[in-house]
């Protein structure tokens, strides 16, 4: 059933689903970090070969903890997509959204579970692990910008076009690509903190040391000029777009991002503890949610997506959040 109300409804369920799946995400996170990932052995879907393990281990309590939340994220995403068909009209953006989503999760699963049947975990220190774990970033990266999406659209957002944004259009899409590249070079940055814990601050360097300690310099180059490209983006957005909903979410991702650089360098200097390392994640997942909702704003088409009996409306659901 479609109307004002169901729609309502769906956004703040979709809004949830978002948080939820973050949530998944940071606790996949403090698997890789302490080491879990192999808590359960070569075994997926089951644990040990079991549905429901034993948990005599604490690295299986945390492993199996992880695909027990993922799995309920999946049906998550299921019923997000089974309610968008009943809360939106045809045509509606958030039908696509949720059918993204759930693409996304489905890739999502399959990745996680090549992880673990290539033993691609725990102490691993393989070139395929790496390769390994900046997909899994992307799609990681590509599943909360869907939902975000899909949560945006439902809660009034319009459907946004690249094609003809012009400079705006090509600043906010080299803005996301690059975000994406921040991402993975701190995520194998991260799988180079858990497998070499460090002992001091410095670099090394040294051709002797493993090529997972001589990549971490490039992790906070890229980061710092990602993000001078991401706050001229969101100034950009601002003089071109200037709608409440792109000022005040520019505003918030220039805010997310200088944030973002202070708990890198802290995380740095207190030579990254697993606390930190889950902190740094969450502000670059709420970085890369607000880029995406900034360009989804300052590209939205000027007519409404679909014409219904209510006025087009601004997403006020996310800025009262």
């Amino acid at each position: 059933m479609t109307g004002p109300a169901a729609l309502t409804r769906f956004a703040r369920y979709a809004w949830a689903v978002l948080a939820a799946n973050v949530g998944v995400v940071l606790w996949g996170a403090y698997v890789r970090a302490t080491g879990s990932g192999a808590g359960c052995g070569d075994h997926w879907p089951k644990c040990d070969g079991e549905v429901i393990p034993r948990l005599a281990s604490t690295e299986q309590v945390i492993e199996f903890t992880h695909r027990a939340t993922s799995g309920i994220a999946l049906l998550m995403v299921v019923a997000l997509l089974v309610w968008s068909r009943r809360a939106t009209p045809r045509g509606h953006a958030a039908r696509a959204g949720a059918a993204w989503s759930m693409f996304f999760m489905l890739t999502e699963a399959a990745v996680g579970a090549g992880l673990v049947l290539l033993k691609l975990v725990a102490g691993n220190q393989s070139l395929a692990r790496v390769w390994w774990m900046a997909a899994h970033l992307v799609n990681t990266f590509l599943l909360l910008g869907a939902l975000a999406l899909t949560a945006w659209w439902a809660s009034g957002g319009r459907r946004f076009r690249l094609r003809g944004g012009g400079a705006l259009g090509g600043v906010l899409a080299f803005a996301v690509l690059a975000t994406l590249l921040v991402g993975v070079t701190g995520a194998v940055t991260a799988l180079g903190d858990t497998l070499f814990p460090k002992t001091s601050v410095g670099l090394d360097l040294a051709p002797t040391a493993h090529f997972l300690e001589r990549l971490r310099v490039v992790h906070p180059v890229v980061a710092v000029l990602t993000g001078l490209l991401v706050v001229a983006a969101g100034a950009l957005a601002r003089r071109r777009r200037p709608s409440r909903a792109t000022v005040v979410l520019s505003h918030a991702l220039t805010a997310l991002f200088a944030t973002q650089v202070i708990a890198g360098t802290v995380n740095v200097l207190l030579l990254a503890p697993v606390w930190m390392q889950i902190v740094h994640l969450l502000l670059a997942d709420a970085v890369w949610i607000a880029l995406v909702l900034t360009a989804a704003s300052a590209l939205a088409v000027e007519e409404p997506a679909v014409t219904t009996e209510t006025e087009a409306r601004e997403p006020d659901l996310v800025l009262s959040a």
